[in-house]
């Protein structure tokens, strides 16, 4: 059993992870990160990513990753595949155990765990994942542009994506279970005022259906009523709008989380209520959910950890 003193450990990979990696790595901190059940996060799923800064030509998820994840290991970063299975943030330094039988010991941790998308349970959703299925409007509705599209949801983010995808698409179909939209009012009536969303209540999916890629989807309408009618709706793209599960397990017994789940930080920083404890990425960001707005908050965490340790020394 290996036993590991560090003045960093970061929890997850991702955009948010490794480039807090690279970061606290430049500053000497020797960070040892642990990439979780997904190494590289969700966008190791995504086929086509053409709204990350330095890519003109556009790259794959899996390759943003591998470059972000080489560019941490350059300047020094301990990287591991690996869960962090356990950890102990009630005192400084903190304790944690990974799967591989080591022993942490950290003076700051950076938590990069993410939030993992609902689904509805379908087979099909992870067979057309990235082949027509997606859980982001903003990062793949590009990809369908002047096609059918429809979206899954009832709230405001499902008529968020909806509105986003509007401004795309030919067509945008709303598929909602019940007879009514949980959304604002006000995002109701943005959704019913264009022209281009149609709005399927009292619709249930109950499968995906196309060759290589999606084609449309097996919709039941009226469920378990004398008018129920089974049909199919001819599709490009079909979009996951039921929300995140943040990824807090591991630490929902100490830091704070918002009504939501996510991890709340200061608002100034990326610091949570445990001294020493920062967070960033998704596992901290209800709204924007993007690739560089993680990479972003990676950065800070980096530079809060820094100047948190200074402050100690």
């Amino acid at each position: 059993m290996e036993e590991i003193r560090t003045k960093c450990l970061i929890i997850g990979s991702g955009p948010a992870g490794y480039t807090a990696a690279i970061y606290t790595s430049r500053a000497n901190l020797q960070p040892l990160l642990y990439e979780g059940h997904q190494p590289g996060g969700q966008l190791t799923i995504t086929t086509e990513v053409e709204n990350f800064p330095g890519y003109p030509d556009g790259t794959t998820g899996n390759e943003l990753m591998e470059d972000l994840r080489k560019q941490a290991s350059r300047f020094g970063a301990d990287i591991r595949s690996g869960i962090i299975t356990d950890i102990d943030l009630s005192a400084r330094p903190f304790i944690a155990k990974a799967d591989d039988g080591s022993t942490i010991t950290a003076e700051a941790v950076i938590i990069c765990t993410g939030a993992t998308a609902r689904y509805l349970g379908l087979p099909d959703e992870q067979k057309y994942m990235g082949l027509g299925v997606s859980a982001c409007a903003t990062c793949d509705g590009f990809f369908y542009r002047g096609k059918r599209v429809a979206v899954v949801g009832g709230g405001d983010t499902a008529c968020e994506e909806a509105l986003y995808l509007s401004n795309i698409a030919k067509e945008v179909y709303m598929i909602v279970r019940k007879d009514h939209l949980r959304a604002s009012k006000v995002m109701q009536h943005r959704v019913f005022d264009k022209s281009n969303i149609k709005v399927l209540f009292n619709t249930n999916t109950a499968g995906l259906y196309g060759e290589e890629f999606l084609e449309g989807a097996h919709l039941l309408e009226g469920k378990d009523t004398e008018n129920e009618r089974q049909y199919d709706l001819p599709l490009d793209g079909f979009f996951l709008a039921i929300g995140h599960t943040p990824n807090v397990s591991l630490v929902r017994d100490y830091v704070k989380l918002d009504d939501t789940g996510y991890i709340k930080t200061d608002g100034h920083s990326t610091a949570t209520n445990v001294e020493g404890v920062f967070a960033a990425g998704d596992v901290a960001d209800p709204h924007y959910r993007q690739a560089i707005t993680a990479a972003g908050t990676g950065c800070r965490a980096a530079l809060d950890v820094e100047r948190f340790l200074n402050e100690q020394a």
